[in-house]
């Protein structure tokens, strides 16, 4: 029997599948449970362990900004981390400034990309009978937008600021609390709307629902299509998420405002990144093993429906530009074998 180890809130859960042990036993970091970085990582962890091509002890809850910067020292062998996390380290800016830009550019030139996926996108919501009824209803109301720092506040803000033309402070007050107060929050009236990173399925709002009814809006399409929404979806880790809504499961007490059934939305993308010395078969065969079942991946939890799993577009993967990871060699070549084209911008030199 194979043993998959999966490290989770500070208990060890031994997992048991058939097959010969594999080779290889990863160390690996991801978010919380619940989220899609925390669902993409343990779906890999227990297809490596099935297919027999590596066995993973997963540590998850960890703080992804440390997280990179483990694989980038080879201290950790894979791990999830947005990509604006490499543009930073490779500016040694924001969480990294401590690094500075030239050790920050030394140390992300070790990390490399197995494969790429979005965390879900950003939508403006609020209770039916609060006094937020769409975008342009934002000001002078009270905001939860986000944790108390980080890239999701950041990119409420900013996504906020770009549909409604509303500034955090001067148009409207802002509020911030941790991930694990956001539930409560959202339900108990501190704030008029919320303008937070959403899955589809979301669990906050599924969980919020118990204290009413919920209006979730898209981003309209005029503003989508403009130059401005245009530039910001071009930004370094970010990318567009688009999808028809009919394709979503219906949610009782939840509605999704679009004007023409059509979700349109930023996302923040992340990898699975690795250190650039990971064995060349090694990479090859978990990337494989993605592609494989992808399907797997896409049907662990519904809202993984929407995450664009392994898509080498880079529209859609979030690779080339001003982020400066590549894919792994062998990544490269599980793509190329399985007749899926990827740019050469995001081949490693």
């Amino acid at each position: 029997m194979k043993k998959l180890s999966l490290v989770t809130a500070g208990a060890v859960i031994s997992l048991f599948v058939g097959n010969a042990l594999a080779q290889s036993i990863l160390t690996a970091e991801t978010g919380p449970p619940g989220t899609v970085p925390f669902t993409a990582m343990t779906t890999l962890a227990e297809i490596a362990a099935a297919e027999s091509v590596a066995d993973f002890q997963v540590a998850d809850s960890q703080t992804l900004t440390n997280s990179l910067q483990n694989v980038a020292e080879g201290k950790t062998d894979i791990s999830g981390s947005p990509l604006i996390l490499t543009f930073l380290m490779s500016k040694g800016a924001g969480p990294y400034a401590k690094l500075g830009k030239e050790a920050g550019a030394e140390l992300i030139g070790n990390v490399r990309v197995l494969y790429t996926y979005n965390y879900g996108g950003f939508g403006l919501f609020a209770y039916n009978s609060a006094s937020v009824k769409g975008w342009d209803s934002v000001k002078g109301k009270t905001i939860l937008n986000g944790p108390p720092r980080g890239a999701a506040l950041t990119n409420s803000r900013g996504i906020l600021t770009l549909v409604s033309g509303a500034d955090d402070g001067k148009d409207y007050k802002g509020i911030q609390v941790n991930w694990g107060q956001m539930a409560k929050t959202i339900s108990d009236g501190s704030a008029d709307g919320m303008m937070l990173p959403v899955t589809f399925p979301d669990n906050r709002i599924t969980r919020s629902l118990a204290a009413g009814d919920i209006t979730l809006w898209s981003t309209p399409k005029d503003i989508w299509e403009g130059e401005g929404m245009q530039k910001y979806i071009k930004s370094p880790g970010t990318s567009g998420l688009v999808f028809d809504l009919a394709d979503l499961p219906e949610q009782k007490g939840l509605t999704i405002v679009s004007e023409d059934g059509i979700w349109r939305s930023p996302t923040t993308v992340a990898a699975e990144v690795v250190h650039k010395d990971m064995d060349f078969d090694l990479a090859k065969e978990l990337t494989a093993a993605m592609i494989r079942n992808t399907d797997k991946f896409l049907s662990k939890t519904p809202y993984m429906r929407t995450t664009n799993m392994g898509s080498t577009e880079t529209d859609k993967s979030g690779l080339c530009g001003a982020v400066p990871v590549k894919y792994h060699p062998g990544s490269v070549a599980a793509f190329e074998e399985a007749g899926i084209t990827v740019p050469d911008c995001a081949k490693p030199e």
